[in-house]
């Protein structure tokens, strides 16, 4: 099993609607390319950070080896969602490790 983590902030310019309205598309678009990967064990995206976190939006993800994580990274749905998302924040954290 490979565990796949992302961490991200939005952009400081982006108002609190802007915000909820980000994070849900991202949301909805990250979840859904689950069904269109074979490999995805689980993948949620996390929307409702407490206040004592440093990041807004959370990927905690697992696919059953490096191959499928690498097949979910270049799949298109994955590739437009990051593509939007790259448009609304301002940095992304990741750490991908084994079990």
């Amino acid at each position: 099993m490979v565990n796949h983590i992302v961490l991200w902030s939005f952009k400081e310019e982006l108002s609190k609607e802007e915000r909820k309205e980000a994070a849900a598309r991202i949301k909805r678009e990250l979840e859904g390319v689950k069904a269109q990967v074979s490999g995805v064990v689980s993948l949620e995206v996390i929307t409702d950070a407490l206040t004592s976190s440093n990041r807004d939006l959370g990927l905690i993800s697992v696919f059953e080896n490096e191959e499928a994580l690498q097949n979910y990274q270049v799949h298109p749905a994955h590739v437009a969602a990051g593509g939007y998302i790259k448009t609304v924040t301002k940095d992304r954290t990741c750490l991908d490790y084994g079990e």
